[in-house]
């Protein structure tokens, strides 16, 4: 006989047994314990709503992950808080979570297109006066851009389809001669945030980037955009989130079939998961990244519209690598630990020496072109390509960490690139506007869907919230016991 589980769990998430069946009827179901997912059955399960949250791997926390490698604590994804995120900044206050400041004293280094490296401090990179001049320039004028664009709803600006017919790179050499100048900027949305090529996505994909961070200003601002970090990791945000819904999270349980009616009857949603669990429900959110979209079989098929939207949008490709030494020896020499430079295999790093450790750790970013380069080296040759990129912003003692490891979210089954999903040339006009549609009782929602906080872990709670609040509002009113 199958088991039912009717009622709320205990204390803990459930990791399902082979063979065993498990029917669950809830108000909710959620695919995917990531922020948006958890904050959505967070906020239900507070307005009295029953919910159970499907989670393909075998943790929660999404593209949020702090893993032990070889003894040291690494953030694995997402990481940073910055002053404009303040939905997650309410989160970690509501969770009892610290902060503490990204480490940002002494110089900074840039290295040219000729490869020379050179120490600076201020916001300016160290470039020719006109070339520096130019690069203000451009973003002032992308700001006045920026200011016309809602990120909620960014094919509503003015010139809308205009702007994403063209790549973000031919829009930035439109407005400007200078290519040194229009490398440095197009590095700040293009490898340092969408992770794709310039030539890959259109200038109001861009635009909306910028948007939703407050800012172009804001976004080229290291010490604003990558203000704080989480004592402990971002990933205790999802772990005490789940810890609120305790049994009702169920790990290991990928969902391959999902069932559905706009008829008023009660299933209206059966979501079909690994470890036999078939859970019946009112309503479903879907709040996993939109490329995984495809790996449930949907009964009967969404729509067509959704079927091509769906298409139109793919994720970015970026490497995290992390360098561990005996100790933040840049410091000694007066470096912050941050560097950039569009010529250089790794773009941009910064010290990302974990709260409280006596030990120093670098963080750096390869990313679009230039991780499918190394992607296709051995292990061995990477991590030398890698570190000899390092040691031409920090020097020789960069080429020896005693902890090295390399976060390829593109390797992950379930999720397949970083940091997130954006829309090919044309595509965000064209099905922006569709992408967050309910399809009967189905919605969809992730930080890739986010305006405010787009990509982003604050976009994640600022989404799971609003989504929350719109399957509230169409469930039956709840039994007052």
């Amino acid at each position: 006989m199958p088991t039912t589980d009717t009622e709320y769990g205990h204390d803990t998430a459930h990791h399902h047994e082979p063979g065993r069946r498990t029917m669950i009827q809830r108000d909710v179901v959620i695919i995917g314990a990531g922020v948006t997912g958890l904050i959505a059955a967070t906020r239900l399960r507070a307005a009295g709503r029953t919910v159970a949250v499907l989670e393909a791997r075998d943790r929660v926390g999404g593209r949020t992950w702090t893993d032990d490698v070889d003894g040291v604590a690494l953030e694995i994804g997402g990481q940073w808080v910055s002053p404009d995120q303040t939905a997650l900044l309410e989160v970690l206050d509501e969770l009892g979570l610290q902060t503490h400041d990204r480490y940002r004293e002494g110089s900074s280094v840039y290295v040219d297109a000729a490869g020379t490296r050179t120490e600076y401090t201020g916001d300016i990179f160290p470039l020719p006066t006109a070339t520096a001049d130019e690069i203000e320039r451009l973003v002032d004028v992308v700001d006045g851009f920026v200011a016309q664009v809602d990120p909620a709803r960014p094919w509503d600006a003015p010139d809308a389809k205009q702007l994403d017919a063209v790549t973000f790179r031919d829009w930035l050499h439109g407005l400007s001669d200078d290519r040194v100048a229009t490398d440095n900027v197009e590095l700040f949305i293009a490898g340092a945030m969408l992770t794709k090529p310039a030539h890959a996505f259109s200038a109001l994909q861009a635009l909306l980037m910028a948007a939703s961070a407050g800012s172009f200003a804001n976004l080229v601002d290291a010490d604003f955009i990558l203000d704080k970090r989480v004592v402990g990791g971002m990933q205790q945000v999802s772990e005490r989130l789940a810890e609120q819904l305790g049994a009702d999270v169920h790990l290991n349980a990928p969902v391959r079939t999902l069932r559905w009616s706009t008829t008023e009857a009660e299933d209206a949603v059966v979501a079909l998961a690994d470890g036999g669990i078939e859970v019946h429900a009112r309503q479903a959110l879907v709040a996993v990244p939109p490329p995984l979209y495809s790996r449930i079989s949907f009964d009967p098929p969404l729509p067509r519209r959704q079927h091509q939207l769906h298409q139109h949008l793919s994720m970015g490709f970026v490497i995290k690598v992390q360098a561990v030494y005996d100790r933040p020896f840049w410091r000694e020499a007066g470096l912050s630990g941050t560097a950039f430079s569009p010529y250089e295999l790794v773009h941009e790093s910064y010290d990302n020496t974990t709260h409280g450790a006596t030990q120093g750790t670098l963080v750096g970013f390869v990313s679009d072109e230039h991780a499918d380069e190394v992607s296709a080296l051995p292990a061995d040759e990477r991590k030398a390509r890698i570190l000899a990129s390092l040691v031409h912003y920090y020097g020789p003692e960069a080429a020896d960490p005693v902890v090295y490891h390399e976060s390829d979210w593109g390797t992950e089954e379930w999720t397949r690139g970083a940091y997130a999903a954006s829309f090919d040339l044309g595509g965000l006009s064209r099905y922006g506007a569709d992408q967050r549609a309910a399809v009967g009782p189905l919605r969809f929602a992730s930080s890739d869907l986010a305006g405010a906080g787009y990509q982003h872990v604050d976009g994640a709670v600022r989404i799971g919230r609003e989504v929350a609040a719109e399957i509230a509002a169409v469930l039956p009113q709840p039994v007052v016991r």
